[in-house]
């Protein structure tokens, strides 16, 4: 089945796209005002809510090529406003901005779009104000929300939209798509997507950064080598640094593409003046990476923290002899050693710490704290 260009992105997703195509195709007929978007980390969520948006405010649907396209791909439409906290939960106040935004309608086009990325960050009260503006929307208002699950949610607001499940793609599929869409080596591809677990985005950083693979590498390894309380320390500290750095060069790499395509929406040759009148949109595109840059950090160190549960996951299955792929490939070497000398029962308690450090992370708890009590847990016993 065919899609038009503003789906591209989302790999792997048939069902979720043709739910939201038919709704872009019958949108002159009533567009339902509210939306929940789900699916795990990686299966495109944002994505997927940017997409629609772009596809409801293009006049071909989402052709990726029209101003209206890649001012939404952008970040900076008019019509368009999305909300991605860097904090732990999203504020009663920023809900209450939103939406009292949401009431001032389109100013260039038919629809006003209000995205919320993460809205099983919303608090019960938080919550309770937005349940207010999906009782009574404005007329051509839309609200998307996106979160893990329907079960993130209260049910008073799943009540009031419409869900569209997204699904994790599988390693072929991700791979596949690296080789077609990217021009990355086969086997490259292959072990990237694996380590990344379906995070088509993290796949492919993977396959185009060798620095970010040997930062995963050393993560894990250093992981397996802990076998003193100094050295867990010195291990955590590591870990943090890792993580920062990863986030810095993501950063970077991210924050400058986008710089470069909103110039190029806006007509502005790289490196000339930005005319007055269009200095309010390059400020608000650098408020947005601002605040995401502060959140970067923690999902590099919950990244770290995947990753480790993927490594014990693949030495659990060795001592199961289960009938499944390793993540970790790679390092098997390392994986049966570490196998054989311990036991299953102390491979699932390491699994249970690496669980209990993702929400303590998720709670605000001091980053170096938290991986500290982590390497701790992880000492081998000799």
């Amino acid at each position: 089945m065919e899609f038009e260009p503003v789906w591209s992105e989302l790999l792997g997703q048939p069902e979720a796209v043709g739910q939201l195509r038919q709704a872009v195709a019958t949108k002159a007929e009533g567009l339902q005002h509210a939306w929940l978007l789900t699916g795990p980390p990686g299966s495109g969520r944002s994505n997927a809510a940017t997409a629609f948006a772009a596809a409801l405010l293009c006049d071909r649907a989402g052709c990726r090529e029209c101003k209206s396209c890649r001012m939404v791909e952008s970040g900076s439409h008019p019509d368009v406003s999305v909300l991605a906290t860097e904090k732990v939960i999203i504020s009663i106040e920023e809900i209450r901005q939103l939406v009292s935004a949401s009431y001032f309608g389109g100013s260039v086009s038919k629809y006003q779009i209000m995205i919320i990325e993460d809205a099983d960050r919303m608090t019960e009260r938080s919550s309770n104000v937005l349940l207010k503006a999906l009782e009574e929307p404005p007329a051509g208002t839309i609200w998307l929300l996106c979160a893990p699950s329907e079960a993130d949610m209260l049910p008073t607001i799943r009540s009031r939209v419409r869900r569209v499940a997204l699904k994790q793609p599988s390693t072929q599929t991700v791979a596949d798509l690296l080789v077609a869409r990217d021009g990355i080596d086969p086997k490259l591809a292959l072990q990237v997507a694996a380590e990344a677990q379906g995070h088509i985005g993290m796949a492919l950083r993977l396959a185009t950064s060798p620095d970010a693979r040997a930062r995963r590498k050393e993560t894990l390894v250093s992981a397996m080598q802990i076998d003193s309380i100094p050295k867990a320390m010195a291990t955590a500290e590591r870990w943090l640094d890792l993580a920062k750095k990863d986030a810095d060069a993501l950063t970077v790499e991210r924050d400058g593409q986008e710089r470069s395509n909103l110039l190029a929406t806006l007509g502005i040759p790289e490196g000339g003046t930005v005319p007055p009148g269009l200095r309010a949109d390059i400020k608000q595109l650098e408020e947005a990476q601002k605040r995401r840059a502060t959140r970067s950090l923690r999902d590099g160190i919950d990244r770290i923290l995947v990753d480790q549960m993927s490594l014990y996951r693949d030495v659990l299955t060795i001592q199961l002899s289960a009938d499944a792929e390793l993540v970790n490939q790679d390092l098997k070497g390392n994986l049966d050693e570490v196998a054989s000398s311990s036991t299953p029962a102390q491979t699932i308690a390491k699994l249970e710490a690496m669980a209990q450090a993702r929400v303590r992370i998720g709670s605000n708890v001091r980053d170096l704290m938290v991986l500290e009590a982590l390497a701790i847990a992880l000492r081998r016993k000799v």
